[in-house]
């Protein structure tokens, strides 16, 4: 895993998987990364799919082949706070009892070491000259520095509130740079000078609007995206 994020290559960031292995196959497929190339996955890789284990596998394979960057979303995150803490009431009920079934164990702790340490060595964002990846988001009313100082890092993992529509419609961000985010299913990718979400809600088959993987290729901006191909 590579720990510094060039602009001078180019940079294909990928929304949530969600134990989509056969649509993160077929995403990768289309993508079909080059040498010099550089993967962002921006969180949730596990949880609601089917195929949690097969999605880490794949990655920690692909992170030996190609320049791959991973970020904390907010499932990892809930993941190591159950480790912690032995809560699971919270990771449950948003999908972690289907990456327990794709182990085939019934205790997280039962996960092999390898994947537990691949999770814990996610990072919360990612910065460089003029883009910001981050799970969740920023707090749109503050520049990156203030939302670094009054917010914690684990808290960019949940954060919503630059997803609402006045703030979507006003584009009235404060940051500095272009924010590149996951977390929030949306129809279509929101691409804005200051606002790049590329979460169209992968795992959710039954909602018409959403039920596809998104990878947005910078500086280009350009969209490639494959419909949910799970069986």
């Amino acid at each position: 895993m590579e720990t510094v994020l060039s602009e001078n290559r180019r940079i294909i960031a990928i929304g949530d998987i969600h134990g989509c292995i056969s649509t993160l196959r077929t995403l990768m497929a289309s993508i079909n990364p080059q040498k010099e190339d550089q993967l962002v996955f921006l969180g949730d890789l596990i949880d609601r799919g089917d195929f949690s284990k097969q999605v880490i596998d794949y990655l920690i394979e692909l992170n030996e082949a190609c320049s791959c960057h991973f970020i904390m979303g907010n499932h990892e995150w809930l993941v190591l706070d159950y480790l912690e803490n032995r809560e699971p009431m919270k990771w449950f009920i948003n999908g972690g009892q289907a990456t327990l079934a794709s182990y085939g164990i019934r205790d997280i702790s039962e996960m092999p070491q390898e994947h537990l340490d691949f999770i814990r060595s996610f990072r919360y964002f990612i910065e460089t000259p003029n883009y910001f990846f981050t799970h969740g988001g920023l707090d749109p009313e503050l520049s990156v520095r203030d939302n670094m100082r009054y917010y914690k890092p684990e808290e960019l993992c949940w954060q919503r509130v630059h997803m609402r529509k006045t703030f979507i419609e006003s584009r009235n961000f404060k940051w500095e740079k272009t924010l590149v985010c996951a977390h929030t299913p949306v129809a279509e990718p929101i691409v804005q000078e200051r606002l790049i979400a590329i979460d169209t809600g992968c795992v959710y088959i039954e909602n018409p609007l959403l039920g596809k993987l998104t990878a947005v290729i910078l500086p280009e901006r350009e969209i490639i995206q494959t419909e949910n191909c799970e069986e």
